[in-house]
């Protein structure tokens, strides 16, 4: 079968192509594998070079594009979807998918009507949380593409249910969290990974890495540290991703900002911590996410503890004890602190992008 896979050129501060990263690249890389030919088309909204990336191989069939629109060049987005058209007849698909934002999922749709090729809609989040959901008219034309699609994936169990009630037409609606590189993220020697780091050897580390913003709920660990801190004085908080100045990181001797960390390097973060924290905000973004941060942690076989929200409360089963309510720090603190004597260990099936995307394609099918 032939595919065409429309999404964003930059995710999660990586390059989608260049990086391989994630989701959006892992979607149609397996596709491929599986059999397909897939030509993948990538619209940055940043500065990345134009180009075409060949990845075929003996065992795929996979090739890139990407535009990019700089400088006085944006207007030129406009005519974006008539560049995907013209794309889109020569390579004459057999379904198209859509991924990453709003836009691409209504340029999915338009494109598979003109075509009359079926649609398939990937939501990586609950984009009416975005703030293009507030631009006028998208919202509308974002849920109108929806009813059209004949299979939409979802990173969450939460967003599925959503979207089953919300778009009943849907024929298909399958759940497919974002999940890991099991070979990179795995259980590893705590004391080599400190010392990798350079962090504390012989006390407690708790910590987390990823968007250490207010958007992203950090303020719940902040607060708690300053519990946390005067329970025990041997503890250590490990913090690493971006920052924001509304919400500085606590000025604490105890404190230990790592910055931006290579993904390699978070395999290390989770391996030298003794407890991991996942903060969740609640909202309409943080009801509907997957934190894949939740698998990379839990694949080094680190003790958790989160927000009890959304697919969260599913993951941890009857080990409620490892949750605390979105904005109370107090139980959030009172949690990390009982796991710092018990460690709680979970017993989940994480699986991998090859068998996320072979129950996918048993829908493409269909």
């Amino acid at each position: 079968m032939k595919i065409a896979f429309l999404c964003k050129r930059q995710y999660m501060s990586k390059d989608v192509i260049l990086d391989k990263y994630a989701r959006l690249y892992e979607m149609p890389h397996q596709l491929s594998l599986l059999g397909h030919e897939v030509a993948g088309f990538c619209l940055s909204y940043q500065s990345h070079a134009e180009g075409v990336w060949n990845e075929t191989t003996a065992q795929k069939k996979l090739l890139w594009s990407s535009k990019s629109y700089l400088g006085l060049k944006k207007i030129g987005l406009l005519a974006y979807p008539l560049y995907l058209l013209k794309k889109l007849s020569d390579f004459q698909p057999d379904i198209i998918i859509a991924a990453s934002d709003i836009p691409h999922i209504i340029w999915g749709a338009w494109l598979a009507k003109k075509l009359n090729k079926p649609f398939v809609a990937d939501l990586y989040d609950n984009f009416e949380s975005y703030g293009q959901a507030k631009i006028p008219l998208l919202r509308n034309l974002f849920h109108k593409a929806l009813d059209q699609a004949s299979l939409v994936t979802t990173t969450s169990h939460n967003l599925a249910k959503k979207i089953r009630t919300e778009h009943p037409a849907v024929k298909h609606v399958l759940a497919l969290p974002s999940v890991i590189d099991k070979a990179l993220f795995k259980v590893g020697d705590q004391r080599q990974a400190r010392q990798q780091l350079n962090l504390p050897l012989d006390v407690p580390l708790i910590g987390t890495a990823g968007g250490l913003t207010k958007m992203k709920g950090i303020t719940d660990l902040f607060r708690a540290w300053e519990i946390i801190k005067q329970r025990d004085p041997q503890v250590h908080l490990v913090l690493a991703g971006p920052i924001e100045v509304q919400i500085p990181i606590p000025q604490d001797e105890r404190v230990i900002y790592l910055g931006l960390l290579p993904h390699q390097q978070v395999v290390t973060l989770f391996q030298s911590l003794d407890v991991g924290v996942l903060c969740i905000p609640d909202d309409a973004f943080g009801q509907y996410c997957f934190p894949q941060k939740a698998y990379e942690m839990l694949a080094t076989e680190l003790t958790i503890v989160s927000t009890a929200i959304g697919d969260m409360v599913e993951l941890v089963g009857q080990h409620q004890e490892l949750l605390y309510s979105s904005g109370n720090f107090m139980q959030l603190a009172d949690c990390v602190m009982q796991q710092l004597q018990h460690y709680q260990k979970l017993d989940v099936h994480i699986p991998d992008w090859s068998e996320n995307i072979q129950t996918m394609n048993g829908y493409l099918t269909l």
